[in-house]
């Protein structure tokens, strides 16, 4: 995804969106679909808020 201005930062580069990458592998390697499923939900809030993604947007599981 590219940033539409400067003020937004690009989701591969974002700290928040990385923590919750890492915190959806710890789970899944815990098979804790819950917690997995949760950092999920909250990445995809987290990009909308901050991103500016059209909450909609779906990313591949």
């Amino acid at each position: 995804m590219t940033a539409r201005n400067n003020s937004i930062a690009e989701p591969a580069a974002c700290r928040v969106c990385q923590e919750f990458e890492l915190a959806e592998a710890v789970a899944r390697s815990r098979r804790d679909e819950s917690r997995a499923t949760d950092c999920r939900v909250l990445r995809r809030r987290h990009r909308a808020a901050e991103h500016g993604e059209h909450p909609e947007h779906r990313e591949p599981s």
